[in-house]
């Protein structure tokens, strides 16, 4: 109760004072007319890479949270435009996934300034990306709707009006993350904490434990179980060690549960968000370009439960919903995969079938990259 369900509930409270304060800036830029003009200002960059300038929006707001971010894309009329910003909006590196920034940046690179600036840059590069390539397939071709938005005034808005709409997304943020984040919460320390001993399948004991003994022990829970089947997916990625794979299966359920799945894994009862205690541990399991592919991975793939929840309603069609998270998946693990064979054959680390995979893929992005619209 204490760890699984007090712990889940906490982790989203903990996280809603600084969604109220985003909230609260944004309704304020909204009610004051602000907004409106950023979107006409970013229409004509955005229509360079077959987008509408209103999808900057819901992109700005999913610096915050995706969830909100992907709901943003409502106020797109035309629905290819839509369903595009929907797909993309994610890329943007949200508050949940800054403790993962923080944690790689201080364990692996001592700090570097460029980590983070890096990780917004990467998620800017894929929706840019994202945007000519797929506006030159069937499903989103032809030009993006024309920009129709009314200008309001500039005007000071009133408090009431700021006041309600902070109250209504941090509300509909509770209802919706709350649940879902809680309840998968609940099912990671089930895993985490059960598995076969030689008296059969029960809970684990990990008191007192540490170093060798200590994974011994892990290996046994059903998380591990399951890390091992398919850690094997992500060794081009540089990480396919069952701990790093189970962290990144755990970010599905909350961007921010992979520090805290880390923090369990090495043997720590509670890790701050900024990780120190498992900072030295974390950075003997693998080597810098791991780390950044491992890092970038998780800023690209499929975002929490939460937002995929938000992707399912907006898109309102299933079929439309699985290609938007295998579309997210698959581009965060070529470019994972090209980043860590690069990498590592730029660092002396050797020619094979990885690097000869990275090439291909390369080659295969610039094509659909710079290759000519049908229509033109």
């Amino acid at each position: 109760i204490v760890d699984g369900v007090i712990s889940g509930v906490g982790a989203v409270l903990g996280f809603v004072p600084q969604m109220l304060v985003l909230f609260i800036f944004l309704a304020f830029l909204e009610s004051c007319g602000y907004m409106a003009r950023i979107a006409f200002i970013m229409d004509r960059i955005f229509r360079k890479f077959g987008l509408s300038g209103k999808s900057f929006i819901p992109m700005l707001i999913g610096t915050g949270c995706g969830v909100p971010g992907v709901m943003a894309s409502r106020t797109i009329e035309n629905d290819r435009d839509r369903k595009m910003t929907v797909m993309t909006t994610t890329f943007i590196p949200c508050g949940a996934k800054l403790p993962i920034i923080a944690l790689i940046a201080g364990a692996l690179f001592d700090g570097a300034s460029w980590v983070a600036p890096s990780a917004y840059f990467v998620g800017i590069a894929a929706i840019i990306c994202s945007g000519i390539i797929l506006k030159k397939t069937k499903m989103f071709a032809g030009d993006p709707a024309p920009f129709v938005m009314e200008l309001p005034a500039y005007h000071m808005p009133t408090v009431g009006n700021v006041l309600r709409s902070m109250w209504e997304r941090g509300w509909s943020f509770i209802k919706k993350a709350g649940t879902i984040i809680t309840l998968s919460t609940i099912v990671v320390w089930f895993l985490l904490n059960f598995g076969w001993t030689d008296a059969g399948f029960g809970m684990l004991n990990f008191d007192g434990l540490e170093g060798a003994a200590m994974e011994a022990a892990q290996a046994e829970c059903v998380l591990a179980k399951i890390g091992n089947l398919i850690s094997w997916i992500f060794t081009p990625l540089g990480w396919g060690d069952w701990k790093m794979t189970v962290a990144a299966i755990t970010g599905l359920v909350a961007k921010e549960n992979v520090v805290g799945t880390f923090g369990q894994l090495f043997g720590f009862a509670e890790v701050a968000e900024d990780g120190q205690e498992i900072w030295g541990t974390l950075a003997n399991s693998m080597s810098q370009i791991a780390a950044y592919s491992f890092l970038v991975f998780n800023l690209l793939c499929a975002p929490c439960f939460a937002a995929m929840g938000a992707i399912k309603r907006e898109m309102n069609n299933a079929k439309w919903f699985w290609f938007a998270i295998g579309y997210q998946c698959l581009l965060a693990y070529l470019v994972s995969l090209c980043i860590f064979q690069f990498g590592t054959l730029f660092t002396g680390g050797g020619f094979g079938i990885g690097t000869v995979a990275a090439i291909v893929i390369l080659i295969g992005f610039l094509y659909m990259l710079f290759r000519p619209y049908k229509e033109s």
